[in-house]
């Protein structure tokens, strides 16, 4: 580590300017990994561990596998969703925070989501002798979660995920998703008939699940079902003797429900047509009492600031996890989430260089337990 102080205004105590880390973080953001073509990406990740004298390689799935102490398990995702944004690093132009003038700033496509918290469990792993794992396709149907956890043979003792959370933030919960494909067929007729036509039926449909789901505002939305179509075909089938609709819809799945007591009771409003459920996760919310949580907590009060504990209302390779795995589990990593997949994606430095030092004192706190 450099001896150079890094910049912030947050109140946080100062931590040296880690340039091994940021070289890092640099050289995996100016790799391309949008799924599924992250390869390029994961052997610049493994090549540097193989620098480190650490075990490491590629398994058939793209992640990259680094095992050392399963006291816990370091993981985030090598991959992105599109968007070219020039990488570069300038001066903060802002006046608050780790955005504060003098302050060096990352921009680029997955320097937020996720490049800064994988780079930097990355390094904290190297300097722990913490155990590591960099998943791909979490931004599309999380393979390498889902492979990861089928692979081994047991679950680590505690696991922390690498999403964006700031350096002061810890996250504990996030929904549950349940996506599937509404498909529904009619007999062709004039427009003029009263009958509803397939593109009726699905319309209906959906506006009977929304009224299900119906909340009042003051309810926070981390604790609702929130309803989503995000695709819509229509229209006469190519022999004109039927109409057609087909839907794609998300719901998003508090802690309070089951995915299958969300799919049981939207199934229950179908008059026709059929559904077919093809993505399921399950909510997630952890205890902030367990060691993991409290391991943060203490590192980042170390800092000078105090934690935020945090829910997110969309799903991440967590929720995987915490299926699979009976073990204590956070998410944490430097980086604002609301620029996640924005064209103004970017990270303040010194917010990373807090964040890595964070994880060093957390990890080395819990392999010590």
């Amino acid at each position: 580590m450099s001896e150079t102080a890094s910049e912030s205004s947050d109140g946080a105590t100062d931590v040296p300017i880690d340039e091994a880390a940021r070289e890092l973080l640099v050289d995996l953001v100016e790799i391309p990994s949008i799924a599924p073509d992250e390869g390029d990406c994961a052997e610049r990740l493994a090549a540097f561990f193989e620098a480190n004298d650490r075990e490491v390689w590629i398994d058939e799935v793209g992640n990259v596998r680094a095992p050392a102490d399963d006291g816990v398990l370091l993981t985030s995702h090598i991959d992105t969703v599109p968007g070219d944004i020039p990488v570069r690093v300038e001066e903060g132009s802002g006046e608050t925070g780790d955005d504060a003038a003098g302050a060096d700033v990352l921009w680029g496509r997955g320097s937020v989501d996720a490049k800064g918290p994988l780079a930097a469990l990355a390094v904290a792993a190297v300097r722990t002798g913490a155990s590591f794992v960099g998943v791909v396709g979490e931004e599309v149907d999380s393979r390498g979660s889902r492979y990861l956890v089928d692979d081994r043979e047991a679950a680590p003792d505690a696991v922390v995920n690498g999403e964006p959370s700031g350096a002061n933030g810890i996250t504990l919960g996030y929904r549950g998703l349940l996506g599937g494909t509404y498909v529904a067929t009619s007999e062709s007729g004039h427009s003029s008939r009263p009958e509803n036509n397939a593109i009726q039926d699905a319309m209906d449909w959906w506006h009977r699940v929304e009224s299900e789901f119906g909340h009042d505002e003051w309810v926070p939305v981390f604790e609702r079902v929130t309803c989503k179509p995000t695709e819509f075909s229509g229209g006469p089938s190519a022999d004109g003797l039927s109409v057609e609709a087909t839907m794609e819809v998300q719901l998003r799945v508090p802690p309070e429900y089951a995915t299958g007591e969300v799919r049981e009771l939207a199934d229950g409003h179908l008059a026709n047509g059929t559904v077919n459920w093809h993505d399921t996760v399950e909510p997630v919310m952890q205890n902030p009492r367990t060691p993991v949580a409290r391991a943060f907590r203490a590192a980042i009060r170390k800092r000078g600031v105090d934690p935020r504990l945090l829910r997110k209302t969309g799903t991440s390779d967590m929720n995987v996890y915490a299926q699979a795995w009976n073990c204590p589990m956070v998410t944490y990593g430097p980086g604002d989430s609301d620029l996640d997949h924005a064209p103004d994606e970017h990270l303040p430095l010194p917010e990373y260089d807090r964040a890595v030092a964070v994880l060093e004192d957390a990890a080395a706190t819990l392999l010590d337990d």
